[in-house]
């Protein structure tokens, strides 16, 4: 007698999926800032402000990687990391070794992953469990079919429903005073540490009466009973001994590092030598602000979630109220019929509208790009200016700024991964929030927005630069048709045909033609 291969799929699922740990999930809230003596320096500095939070940006790529080292190095009772993607590198390594330092000297660390990270590493990142002060938690994890590749993708495909909602924040919280929100993940690719390619990207710290709102946030998707200890997954539970075997193999790879790319471990090292921490204090911007972040049960909607579930519904204010200037950074930009309307109005109503995205030949999700494209003419005949950041830039050197390319590995590929808004010159929004149906419907958010005309001033300056004709095609309308219009070498030129490689033109065909645009 045959087997139905479907009902063998099952099984081989059901086995994949099997765990026989017990494991107890106890809720835990954010620590009080006044807990240390780094939190309450920082409530002494915000006391003169009376509730402002204070505002750093972070758009250079070493800047954002030495912030978050050092953050663990200041924190004293408590660490709490919220992350969509952890990519293995020379960067986290460093990273997880100052985090097992803080471990080790009492503190607190809670990390909450999506379970997208974990592909095929349980056993890996349940290591780190191990250690009695680190925890770790899945958001929206696969129950079944977790070993493989094959079988995470079958399992996926059997709860397509609730696996294509991904927990998209990133923050990064250290004794409920101090934070880190934006567009990076946790990889060498977002840290100028990958000589391939360098996503460029805008983080923001972020100090004082602010943390504590968005240690509510990460409160609540901790909390949440869609988040599941990691050693739930697991057929055995790590020892003690297997966290020191990763310890001392962990040590090696940097020492190997150090030998063989002394130039790059030097790069990352820099916090050790030359901290950043107590100048940028004397830096912050002081301004009114809001924690915006998506409800963590709107994953769980059986079709759109409820408005007021969404960080869109928070930051709706702010879109309908501006009166003469929006730039958007959008790394990935899906505006939709409804967006679509919103800008074209806005443009119409004598709003100057410009956007800032990447080019098909920058993106590194050609799908997405195939979505956009067929909204950019009826966008440019309303007025709205379009950007699209190139993958090399157009100057003789190959450098351009070190926001938006990479200058340790000149010749690298560079996309844009950064997310911002800037509105009337006056306020900004910081955080993991695309402009399109996948950030506004289907994954979680996180982000600020502050009240600061100089705040605003920097990030608009960020958005120009990579406005910039030698950094950026411009997309215009010439008889009709859209043509790209960029510099090279100081000479000013037009494209008529959009750069790109036929693959990435075949994505992008492709995700339209199969209609595809609400999942983008």
């Amino acid at each position: 007698m045959r087997s139905s291969p479907l009902l063998l799929l099952i099984f081989v699922l059901s086995l994949a999926g099997c765990a026989s740990v017990d494991v107890q999930r106890e809720p835990s809230q954010a620590l009080p800032a006044s807990s240390s003596a780094f939190g309450r320096s920082i409530q002494a500095q915000a006391a003169p402000y009376e509730g402002r939070s204070g505002f750093r940006l972070l758009s250079n790529s070493t800047e954002s990687f030495t912030a978050r080292a050092e953050l663990i190095r200041h924190a004293q009772v408590s660490l709490d990391l919220q992350y969509y993607i952890v990519h293995d590198g020379v960067s986290t390594r460093m990273l997880v070794e100052e985090l097992l330092k803080a471990a080790d000297r009492g503190v607190r660390v809670r990390i909450l992953l999506d379970d997208t990270t974990s592909d095929g590493l349980d056993q890996i990142i349940a290591t780190l469990a191990a250690h009695p002060q680190i925890q770790i938690r899945l958001f929206n994890p696969l129950h079944l079919g977790r070993s493989t590749g094959v079988t995470r993708a079958a399992g996926r495909l059997f709860n397509l429903s609730l696996q294509h909602r991904r927990m998209h924040n990133k923050l990064w919280l250290a004794d409920n005073s101090a934070a880190i929100v934006g567009g990076r993940n946790l990889g060498d690719e977002y840290f100028d540490a990958e000589p391939n390619l360098n996503f460029t990207d805008i983080d923001m710290l972020s100090m004082g009466p602010v943390a504590e709102q968005l240690g509510h946030s990460f409160d609540q998707y901790w909390n949440s009973a869609l988040s599941k200890p990691i050693d739930e997954f697991l057929s055995s539970k790590p020892s003690a001994k297997d966290l020191q075997n990763t310890r001392t193999r962990l040590e090696e790879s940097l020492e190997e590092t150090r030998q063989q790319n002394h130039a790059l471990y030097q790069q990352l090292m820099t916090f050790t030598t030359e901290p950043r921490m107590d100048i940028w204090r004397n830096e912050l911007i002081w301004a009114w602000n809001q924690a915006l972040w998506d409800a963590p049960s709107k994953v769980l909607a059986k079709d759109e979630p409820d408005p007021h579930l969404l960080l869109t519904t928070q930051l709706a204010p702010e879109l309908k109220n501006v009166s003469k200037e929006l730039i958007m950074i959008s790394a990935y930009f899906v505006p939709g019929q409804p967006g679509l309307v919103y800008l074209t109005g806005r443009a119409d109503a004598g709003v100057s509208v410009s956007l800032l995205t990447n080019s098909l030949e920058a993106t590194d999700v050609p799908a997405v790009h195939g979505g956009y494209a067929p909204y950019r003419k009826a966008l440019l005949e309303h007025g709205v200016k379009l950007y699209e950041l190139r993958r090399q830039p157009g100057d003789n050197d190959g450098s351009g700024p070190h926001v938006f390319y990479s200058k340790s590995f000149r010749g690298s590929d560079s996309s844009l991964h950064s997310k911002a808004m800037i509105f009337d010159r006056q306020k900004s929004f910081i955080g993991s929030f695309n402009f399109d149906p996948r950030s506004v419907l289907w994954n979680t958010e996180v982000g600020v927005l502050v009240d600061s005309p100089e705040l605003a001033e920097h990030v608009r300056e960020l958005a120009l630069q990579g406005m910039a004709p030698a950094l950026s095609y411009q997309a215009k309308l010439q008889d009709g048709n859209i043509v790209w219009v960029t510099e090279d070498n100081g000479q000013m030129h037009t494209l008529t045909k959009e750069p790109g490689s036929w693959w990435r033109r075949f994505n992008a065909w492709f995700s339209t033609s199969v209609g595809l645009e609400r999942m983008l």
